[in-house]
């Protein structure tokens, strides 16, 4: 079951998210769903079409199945997809 405290070691493809900070100011307020997740960047379905979201330098408000909502630096989230589920989070 995700949770807050271990969202890191799940999947985020099929999630709603908010980019609520950036780097640049372009992307803050991006919402919609992820659909794709690469090493360094969150593909998010918007309104508007598919918009690719660099981890580095930004935070990222996710919506989890329950409903809770998590706030996360994108940094800690900068490794592949993969590898990232199978680490041990501290």
């Amino acid at each position: 079951m995700i949770s807050p405290q271990n969202v890191l070691r799940h999947e985020l493809i099929g999630l709603d998210v908010l980019v609520a900070r950036a780097s640049n100011p372009g992307h803050v307020g991006v919402s919609g769903r992820i659909i794709d997740e690469t090493k360094n960047t969150l593909v998010i379905l918007t309104g508007r079409g598919e918009t690719r979201i660099p981890k580095r330098f930004s935070v990222f408000r996710i919506r989890l199945p329950d409903g809770t909502t998590v706030e996360i630096d994108g940094s800690s989230l900068e490794t592949q997809p993969e590898r990232r589920i199978s680490m041990r989070i501290r």
